[in-house]
This record gives C-alpha cells, sequence and structure tokens, in this order.
C-alpha cells in the first residue's frame, strides 16, 4: 500500500513525541520524589553510573554486535575513546548536578530553568561549529534568558541557592558537551549509535571514577544498591531510555514539534507538582514561564541559510547526539 509509510511515519512521529513530554516531566517529577522521600535515600552517583551502563548497552544491542565490537570500538579505535572522555566527564559532572538542582528546587522551577540549555547550546554552536543563528533564534534566546531570570530573581531564596546554582553548571556543561560531541561526529563519522557505545563505556567507566570520588566512602560502607527500590529503577531508566528516545524524535519529527513537546513537558511538570508536592507558582513565576514557552517554540522554527559554500544548510535548535534530556 503506497499510502502504509507515511502513516506509520506520522504514527511514530507524534506517538514518539507523547512519549517524550511524559519522559521529559516524568523524569524530573519522579527524581524530585526519590530525594524527597522519607526513608533511605540512594546514592546518585550509583544512579549516574547504571544509567550510562543501560544506555550503552541498548545502543549496543541497537547496532546488533557482540561484545567483539565493543572492543573494536573502544580498543581498536582508542584515539576516538579519549576524545570522548571529554564529553563522558562533563556529561557524568552534569547529570550530578541534576540531582543537586532537582533535590534543592521545585520540580516546575527546574524544569523551566533547565532550559537555559538551549542558550548554552546555540552560544557553543556559534563558537565551536560557526552555526549562524537567524535574528529570530537570537531574539528568542534574549526571551529565555529574561524568562530564567525572572524565574530565578522569584525563586532567589537562600533555600534554593545551591538547586539554581547546580541548574546553572548543568546547562553550561550540557551545551559545551553537546556541540563538541557534535563536533567529534562531524570529524570523524561513524554511526552515532556507535559512537555512543563508545561514549556509554567511557561514561561508565568516568562515572565509577567519580562516584569513588565523591562518594566512595559511602558506597563501601553502605553498598552499591542501598537505598534502591522500585522508584529509584524506574528513574534509572527513566533517564536512560531518554537518550533513545530523542535519536527517535529527531529521526521522525522536526524541530517545531520538539519544541511544542518540550513546552507541554513544562507546562506537565507544573501541574503536577501543584498537585503532587503542593508548589504554587504566583505571577513572577508564571510570566517568566510563559516567556520561555515562546521562547523555546520560537527557536525551535527552522530557516533555510546559505552557507560561506553556497550549500543550503538547516538551522536546527537541538544538537543529534544521542544523550538523554540535557
Amino acid at each position: 500500500c503506497p499510502h502504509a509509510v507515511p502513516a506509520v511515519s506520522r504514527r511514530v512521529k507524534y506517538g514518539s513525541l507523547a512519549v517524550l513530554v511524559l519522559q521529559n516531566a516524568s523524569l524530573v517529577l519522579s527524581i524530585r520524589y526519590v530525594r524527597t522521600r522519607p526513608g533511605e535515600r540512594f546514592l546518585p552517583s550509583t544512579a549516574v553510573v547504571m544509567a550510562e551502563a543501560m544506555k550503552g548497552t541498548a545502543c549496543l544491542l541497537l547496532v546488533r554486535q557482540t561484545a567483539v565490537t565493543l572492543h573494536e570500538a573502544v580498543v581498536g579505535q582508542f584515539g576516538d575513546t579519549l576524545r570522548l572522555a571529554v564529553p563522558s566527564l562533563i556529561y557524568t559532572l552534569q547529570n550530578n548536578l541534576q540531582y543537586v538542582a532537582i533535590s534543592n528546587l521545585p520540580a516546575a522551577t527546574f524544569q523551566v530553568t533547565y532550559q537555559l540549555k538551549i542558550l548554552t547550546t546555540a552560544l557553543f554552536s556559534v563558537l565551536l561549529l560557526g552555526t549562524a543563528l537567524s535574528r529570530l533564534q537570537w531574539l528568542s534566546l534574549a526571551l529565555l534568558f529574561a524568562g530564567v531570570a525572572l524565574v530565578q530573581a522569584e525563586q532567589a531564596r537562600a533555600v534554593y541557592a545551591v538547586g539554581l546554582a547546580a541548574v546553572a553548571a548543568s546547562c553550561l556543561s550540557s551545551g559545551f558537551a553537546g556541540v563538541y560531541f557534535e563536533r567529534l561526529l562531524k570529524r570523524s563519522g561513524g554511526s552515532i549509535w556507535l559512537r555512543n557505545v563508545q561514549l556509554g563505556a567511557v561514561g561508565t567507566a568516568v562515572g565509577l571514577g567519580a562516584m569513588l570520588a565523591a562518594e566512595g566512602p559511602a558506597v563501601a560502607a553502605l553498598g552499591f544498591f542501598y537505598g534502591y527500590n522500585g522508584a529509584v529503577w524506574a528513574v534509572v531508566v527513566n533517564q536512560a531510555a531518554g537518550g533513545l528516545l530523542v535519536a527517535v524524535v529527531v529521526r521522525y519529527a522536526d524541530n517545531i514539534l520538539k519544541g511544542f513537546a518540550t513546552a507541554l513537558s513544562i507546562l506537565a511538570s507544573t501541574a503536577a507538582s501543584a498537585h503532587l508536592f503542593g508548589f504554587r507558582p504566583r505571577a513572577p513565576f508564571l510570566a517568566g514561564t510563559a516567556m520561555v514557552l515562546a521562547a523555546v517554540v520560537l527557536y525551535g522554527r527552522p530557516r533555510v541559510g546559505v552557507t560561506g559554500e553556497g550549500s543550503q544548510v538547516k538551522v536546527t535548535g537541538e544538537r543529534t547526539h544521542v544523550r538523554g534530556h540535557r
């Protein structure tokens, strides 16, 4: 049937976007829940290690190869592996910072403030990749910054200072690591899934090192899986699956729809935070959130520009690497 493929593609497109909204909102809310509930509290660095290991394993399965492929990717291309250690280290830092941020901020505040990653990614793209942004995109970035600043000013109390600093540092690291990884992909080529096998392997090793440095005595005394239960495992699986979901969305959707998905996830997080955690947004928060939502949607509108060589390029607002919801 000639119409079967487009119909399937549309179903996959909108289905993946719906799942992305659910994943973005549920991840933040579930991390907030497991980090604030009473009882034994798990060590965040162990969850980061487990998520990296799951991502790498999933990508290895997706390329339908065996441990031989992993050995060839990590050892056979050792130069690439060393270069990937840079984004792996930064991603490990970023993931740990996310736990700090969500533990110290309302889920809705984190979700809105975390959109600063769009600004940092854009700036690093201009600096490292020479990406050209349209006037509308620069305007949307200014609107995004103003909206986040308004939200942070409304939340800028001593109790939230650690969380706001952590999310700002996480956005900065996310932007640099994403663009650096894309630069490596453009220079070295190769399957993005295989690169993520490498990144997962290196990320797991780096995560283990960071865990031992930051929480080694606690892990030794309490055990790697201390405080784990069904909710914690759901967070780890959700975080690991996020990267694979981004790949599906990049393949079947476009930036306009991804912008709407991000906006919907912010609204869903805010509504759920009000219901689950008693979050009561005030006028400055609502105004700043509206500005961020508008900026996300505007920035995601693609445009066609002309490069220095005269070839047509599409400027987009997301990096096409497969790294969760960083």
